[in-house]
């Protein structure tokens, strides 16, 4: 298993919780991404959305392109796993971006490629905001044109939303033949587009009967469509770690005392502008990505072995997001981390009597 974590650019991550002690400043996420790498997570993932999606849309977030640059420059080993949403961006220009991205990061830069939600986000950016199954058209060509740009001395392109004449992209980026492309969808429409045109799958946080059933489905999508598997299984969760099951408990229902504060802004676009597999509530809401589903709440036991439960059913990389930031990621790492190890090993050797 590896373990990721969402870069913390919204300052928190809990709807209905007004200051979380982790604010929206580079700085803090410097201090987080440094102190991640000692700690053993590998993978950091940074949303983009102009808007406040947490705290309400009046309040700081940090833009995730030039955040993603500049915390490439001050670490060494981390994957930094940015989003990049189609409707907002030029393709040519965000393969030149990211290959750019790649080289001051030497080969750790990867994207997740997302297919906007949030209408009114898009009025005021200026975004692209169509019907659900024409957004996933823009990305597949959007996805092309990167693919193009990355690996063809010269490139042409035309298409229905983009054309490219000509075009020349040096230096191509560290990782060959590009960087990795994950990408998470729940819609008939979404996993065909993930299914031909991405490297991994991403997913909100579920049970683990739900994950499984995911992760057999998209497997199963790749092997008929004659494409080589998947690199990743990734899942979003929300870790409440605590030295007793009452004390997690407690904290579980503080945070989710929903409020219907200004940080449910999007939560109607959200749930009528996605076509999302499973009906989400307000409570669900509460926390991003559904990071409750998954119910990674209480001791470090029990988180262990619910994390063991989730490698079984074929997650290979955990997004986790942790509240306050710092000190949460490293009880979970001086905690949880070393159990799920041992419980592994303890596993095999009983498995090979």
């Amino acid at each position: 298993m590896r373990y990721g974590f969402w870069m913390p650019i919204f300052g928190g991550w809990l709807r209905n919780v007004e200051n979380e002690q982790m604010p929206a400043t580079f700085e803090y996420a410097k201090k987080v991404i440094q102190a991640a790498e000692t700690w053993g997570y590998s993978t950091t993932l940074i949303a983009e959305l102009y808007l406040n999606d947490i705290k309400g849309p009046e309040h700081d977030s940090l833009e995730a392109w030039s955040t993603a640059a500049a915390l490439a420059a001050v670490t060494e080993k981390i994957e930094i796993m940015t989003a990049v949403r189609p409707g907002f961006h030029n393709p040519a220009v965000t393969a030149k971006m990211a290959a750019n991205i790649d080289h001051i990061s030497n080969g750790r830069f990867t994207l997740n490629v997302v297919s906007a939600w949030w209408e009114e986000e898009a009025r005021q950016y200026g975004g692209i905001f169509t019907a659900h199954d024409e957004r996933y058209d823009r990305t597949e060509e959007f996805v092309q044109v990167l693919k193009g740009m990355w690996t063809e001395e010269v490139f042409h392109f035309r298409g229905k939303f983009y054309e490219v004449q000509n075009a020349h992209l040096a230096p191509k980026p560290v990782q060959k033949p590009y960087p990795i492309l994950y990408a998470g969808g729940e819609s008939e429409r979404g996993k065909q587009a993930i299914v031909e045109h991405c490297d991994a799958y991403v997913m909100h946080g579920g049970t683990v009967e739900e994950i499984a059933k995911k992760i057999a489905d998209m497997k199963k999508r790749r092997a008929d469509a004659g494409k080589a598997p998947f690199r990743s299984f990734g899942m979003a969760a929300f870790v409440i770690c605590r030295d007793s099951e009452e004390e997690a408990l407690a904290e579980l229902e503080r945070i989710t005392d929903v409020k219907q504060s200004s940080g449910y802004a999007g939560y109607n676009d959200f749930v009528s502008k996605s076509q999302l597999e499973l009906q989400v509530k307000l409570q669900d809401y509460s926390v991003s990505n559904r990071g409750l589903r998954p119910n990674f709440v209480g001791t470090p036991e029990q988180i262990a072995e619910r994390i063991l439960a989730y490698e079984e059913a074929g997650v290979d990389l955990l997004l986790l997001q942790f509240s306050p930031q710092l000190e949460e990621m490293e009880r979970f790492a001086k905690q949880v981390m070393p159990l799920v190890e041992e419980r592994r090993q303890l596993s095999a050797i009983k498995g090979g009597k």
